[in-house]
């Protein structure tokens, strides 16, 4: 049967479009799986991500539950560093000094502040006479023998003050009465035995040697005074507000003259606070004087939270340089330049770096004596380090030199600052522009730091009295975490605003090398008479003469009684 060639047209052309059709489907259908493809791809990535981002949070957790907290690794654990260097040595030139060496401190050196007693050991009576001719012998000396160090517990007396009273005899016998009575020494705290010493000693173990009262209740216990806990908060608490208050206020305005400033924060805990549950978070303030060659000044200020109105309160009228870390509040200050702290930039690098890392990295500081090279450990990037490495590798180099311009003056250090360490950062900017981090993570946190707080981390160049990091304000938080790590919480708002006033007398004490008890004890021995007075209160600061005089030794309680003090203004023309 013949073929009609148009049928076959016909037939070729539905075939031609069938299969034309089913191409695109194909097509259609190569592309979704490719998109799927892409898709699943881009989850993987993600998914990756995640596991990397959680498995690195659950490093960090454990270490902080299990591990130390420090950054500092033990000095055998440093990476051998002497192989695989990649870099030369830098030399740094640092302005000559002679060094005395140290000689060894003997016994009498160390002891050189104690009292002595001798105790003469003589030969008895009967041996007195020669063993070999029974005649008597004479006295040639003393030789010593050997040293010891005795100590006499704390022993507690009761004193009563009689009052002596005087009457007129003359005036008696003409049917009149005069009578004359001394003068005794001011209570300070009206109808308790409480004693200037007592007080001192009080808060001295309380937020000095860090020991709660319930732990003094059972040692006064053991004095044979009975002292309940209460009591002894109420003497911490009367003494530090009423007395101590108006030192810490005039230690305040002289802080807001400075031109340097340190702060933190650190969290506490207050259980009965006005509008707070028990369990919710307040915060120690901390603020310090910096390294601008005035007495040290340290305080602790006590808020029920961390928003930027705290410190913008406490530093109204402060004009000049703030070191701080990178919280967003300080931020708020008006007229301040902020100094961010280049160890907490570290620390984001450090965290960042694996677990088995930390362990080969070793941290400098200002007072660091070695240089680090760069560790090598053949991985990553072209100097052997993994990019967190390599971060925390910029900022001891920065260290180290920082370390070598400790000693000159502030003028000589800011140029040799500006001679070496910008280069040293341009190169550490351009280095982080080229790293692309994984997102969430640990590196890219840290890298988002470092970029947030460009300015600030460069701004200690602008004076040579700043420090390249705030940790002398970390150490002063540091104290107060020690302290609260043994009494756990205040009770009241008045507790915490008392434990700051006395921290930050004692710290105070610190920086000006006074010996802390007996500038308590001394402040209590006067404060009463002299709380509003400011020519009295001005005898009482640290750095005042007087004071230096008084409270630069060891304890001694006796030098000054209560009965004996005489008056601040005598003292003040005495020196």
């Amino acid at each position: 049967m013949p073929v009609n060639p148009e049928d076959m047209i016909q037939l070729l052309m539905k075939t031609n479009a069938e299969q034309e059709e089913r191409l695109k489907e194909k097509d259609q259908t190569i592309s979704d799986l490719r998109s799927t493809v892409d898709e699943l791809r881009s989850t993987v990535t993600d998914l990756r991500s995640t596991i990397a981002n959680l498995n690195e949070t659950l490093d960090e957790f454990k270490r902080k539950f299990f591990g130390t907290s420090s950054e500092k690794v033990k000095k055998e654990r440093s990476v051998d560093l002497s192989e695989q260097d990649t870099e030369p040595e830098e030399t740094v030139v640092v302005k000559e000094h002679t060094r005395t060496r140290k000689k060894k401190s003997v016994r009498g050196d160390l002891y050189a502040l104690l009292p002595i007693r001798d105790i003469r050991c003589d030969v008895p009576e009967s041996e007195r006479f020669c063993p070999d001719c029974d005649a008597p012998m004479e006295h040639l000396g003393y030789k010593t023998v050997r040293e010891e160090l005795r100590i006499t517990p704390a022993k507690v007396e009761r004193v009563r003050y009689l009052q002596e009273t005087l009457v007129c005899p003359a005036c008696r016998e003409e049917d009149d009465t005069t009578i004359r009575a001394a003068k005794t020494p001011a209570a300070l705290l009206p109808h308790s035995p409480a004693s200037p010493d007592m007080v001192a000693m009080v808060m001295y173990q309380k937020s000095c040697l860090y020991l709660p009262f319930y732990r003094q209740e059972k040692d006064w216990f053991q004095k044979g005074v009975p002292l309940p806990r209460e009591t002894a908060a109420h003497w911490y608490n009367y003494c530090a507000l009423e007395y101590f208050a108006p030192i810490y206020e005039a230690l305040h305005q002289e802080l807001l003259g400075r031109e340097v400033i340190h702060a933190d924060e650190v969290p506490c805990q207050v259980l009965h606070e006005e509008g707070k549950e028990a369990t919710s978070k307040s915060y120690m303030w901390i603020y310090l004087s910096g390294s601008d060659g005035l007495p040290g000044i340290v305080l602790y200020d006590y808020r029920p939270g961390r928003g930027g109105e705290n410190p913008i309160e406490f530093l109204s009228g402060f004009k000049g340089l703030l070191h701080c870390d990178g919280y967003s509040a300080y931020g708020r200050i008006e007229d301040v330049v902020l100094v961010c702290c280049l160890a907490h930039c570290r620390r984001k690098f450090y965290e960042a770096v694996p677990a088995g890392g930390r362990k080969k990295l070793k941290l400098l500081d200002i007072n660091s004596e070695e240089k680090l090279k760069e560790p090598s450990a053949g991985r990553s990037d072209d100097n052997g380090l993994l990019p967190a490495e390599k971060g925390v590798a910029f900022c001891n180099r920065l260290f180290f030199l920082e370390r070598c311009y400790k000693e000159l003056p502030a003028e000589e250090r800011k140029q040799k600052r500006q001679e070496k360490e910008p280069e040293i950062w341009n190169e550490f900017w351009s280095w982080l522009g080229t790293l692309n981090p994984t997102g969430g993570s640990k590196l890219e946190k840290a890298v988002n730091y470092a970029f947030n707080h460009k300015e600030t981390l460069m701004n200690y160049l602008l004076d040579g009295r700043c420090e390249i990091s705030n940790n002398a304000a970390e150490r002063r938080a540091k104290s107060y975490a020690t302290a609260r790590k043994n009494f756990l919480f205040h009770d009241t708002v008045d507790g915490a605003n008392a434990s700051a006033i006395v921290m930050s007398l004692i710290e105070t004490a610190k920086a000006n090398n006074l010996n802390i008890y007996q500038y308590l004890y001394t402040l209590l021995l006067y404060m009463p008479d002299y709380k509003n007075e400011p020519a009295g209160i001005k005898q009482l600061m640290p750095w005042s003469e007087f004071i230096k005089e008084n409270c630069s030794g060891i304890t001694d309680t006796e030098k000054i009684l209560p009965e004996n003090r005489g008056d601040l203004e005598t003292v003040r023309k005495s020196l």
